[in-house]
Order: C-alpha cells, then sequence, then structure tokens
C-alpha cells in the first residue's frame, strides 16, 4: 500500500465521523427522548430523523462539519512516522471537496479561508507515541457554536473539588442552549492551563456512560449530570429534563499553587471515529 492508500483510508475516518454518531451517543439520545416530552422530544425527534437520514445519505448531520481535529496514537516503528502528519492533511484538503465539507478555517487577522479546512495549526493534531507498528487515529469534528461554550477556570487550589463543581455548573449552566443539547462535557482537571483544556477535550473520547477508572472521579461525574440535568434547560435550551448525556472527566497533577479546570462541550452531534493503520499500509475503520 502507497500513501495514496493510506489518505484514503483517513478520508474514510473523516466521512463516517461527519455522518454517522456513534452507537452510544445515538442510544443515549434514544433513551433521553423515552423520558421527554412536549417540545423536548419533538427536538428529540427531529435530532434522531437527522441522524437517520445522514446515515442513509452519506451526507454531514450538521452544516457546521467543524473544525477537522484527531487524536493520533503514534507507534513509534511504524514506517509511516515521518508522512502520517502530511497524510492527514491531505485527506481532510480531500474529503473538503468529496464529502463534502464547509470550508471552517479562516485567518484571525486577514480573515481569508483557504478553502480547504487547513491552515496554520489546522487540522487540529494531539500526539501520543506508544510502542509498536500501527497507528490509531480518532477524528472529533468540533463545531464552532459547542467549542464557543469552552472555559478555563485558574481556580484558587483552596476552593478544592467543591470550588471545581461549582464552577463547572455555573459555566456549563450559563451556556444554556448556546452549544445545542443535549450535550457531552469534557473536563479536564489540573495540569496547567494547557493541559486542563487539551484534557477536557480528550474526556469526549470517551463513550457516554463509560466512566474512570477512580471512584471518587465517578461520583463526581454522575453528581454533575444529575445537577446539570435539574437545570431545565433541556435539548436545544427549549426545556426539559435531559440538557446532558454525560460528563466526563480526566486529571493531572498540578502545581500547588494552581487548580486549572478546563471546560469542553460537544453538542448533541457527538461526533467521533476511529481507524488503525498497520505496518503494510493497511487499514481499518470499523
Amino acid at each position: 500500500m502507497n500513501q495514496q492508500d493510506i489518505e484514503t483510508g483517513i478520508v474514510s475516518l473523516i466521512k463516517k465521523a461527519e455522518t454517522e454518531l456513534p452507537r452510544d451517543v445515538i442510544r443515549a439520545l434514544e433513551q433521553a427522548y423515552k423520558k421527554e416530552s412536549g417540545i423536548a422530544k419533538i427536538q428529540l425527534e427531529t435530532i434522531l430523523k437527522n441522524i437517520t437520514l445522514a446515515k442513509k445519505t452519506g451526507r454531514p448531520i450538521c452544516q457546521d462539519t467543524g473544525i477537522q481535529t484527531f487524536f493520533v496514537s503514534l507507534g513509534v516503528d511504524s514506517p509511516f512516522r515521518k508522512t502520517i502528519q502530511k497524510e492527514i492533511i491531505n485527506a481532510v484538503k480531500t474529503a473538503t471537496v468529496t464529502i463534502p465539507l464547509r470550508p471552517n478555517t479562516v485567518d484571525p487577522f486577514t480573515g481569508r479561508n483557504p478553502g480547504d479546512n487547513t491552515g496554520a495549526y489546522i487540522p487540529a493534531i494531539t500526539w501520543d507515541l506508544c510502542e509498536g507498528k500501527d497507528i490509531h487515529i480518532v477524528s472529533l469534528p468540533k463545531g464552532g457554536g459547542s467549542e464557543n461554550m469552552s472555559r478555563l477556570g485558574m481556580l484558587k487550589p483552596g476552593v478544592g473539588i467543591p470550588g471545581v463543581k461549582e464552577f463547572i455548573l455555573q459555566e456549563v449552566i450559563k451556556a444554556g442552549g448556546g452549544p445545542c443539547p443535549p450535550t457531552v462535557v469534557g473536563i479536564g482537571i489540573g495540569g496547567g492551563a494547557d493541559v486542563a483544556m487539551m484534557l477536557a477535550k480528550k474526556a469526549l473520547l470517551r463513550p457516554v456512560g463509560i466512566r474512570h477508572k477512580e471512584k471518587p472521579v465517578v461520583a463526581m461525574e454522575q453528581e454533575l449530570v444529575e445537577k446539570i440535568n435539574e437545570s431545565g434547560i433541556g435539548p436545544m435550551g427549549l426545556g426539559g429534563k435531559t440538557t446532558v448525556l454525560d460528563v466526563h472527566i480526566e486529571k493531572a497533577h498540578r502545581h500547588p499553587a494552581s487548580l486549572p479546570v478546563g471546560i469542553v462541550i460537544q453538542c448533541w452531534a457527538n461526533r467521533r471515529s476511529t481507524m488503525v493503520i498497520h505496518a503494510d499500509g493497511s487499514w481499518e475503520v470499523p
């Protein structure tokens, strides 16, 4: 297999992310539909119909096809370690035309849009080195509406976990219908400002309903889901029982004088897909 074959695989990865929601997200939306009534139920019914049509027609789930965002676990012995970044960028350019994707990258100074969803530091790629020859890639298209609700809090360590909870609840509830609920909320606690925000976005990769490995974090995730849903914001901010489908928390050790908290929200179209590229160039998008 050659470089072009791998780029074709990455285009398939992007298309799946843009046109098919993961089963865990659909299941959570279906469960929410059963619990709701009135306008909230109508909104969820419309969302579920949209999901079905997108998959059937091969068209993007939302007109905002997002900033192309990838998390790459790069096997240090992969023969493609030197070329994979270029292959991702080329695949984004191809996907923009063939899927198609809305051109979403604009220079902040000139306003110029290159028209192919690339630019300085975009597509956004988070790298993680691992053993072996395989490359694992997760595509996480990030829409502007939900991304605008991202928040970073540099809290005083004295507020502790109760203060962290208060900050998260305040910001998520303040966001209201802005991020197109029901949402999935990613939280990063600790590290520095950059680490907290990276962990918050990485938390969105975890399937809905899958909890953290540590019991105190699990308890906090469950508490936040309950309290945010008690806000009554509901689907698309029109009222109801389901404002969030889930809350996922990741943590890092922090400086004693600093307590960073990152919040990254993903809209109801919690888009993500995965692929693996093997050493022989073959690839799979499950």
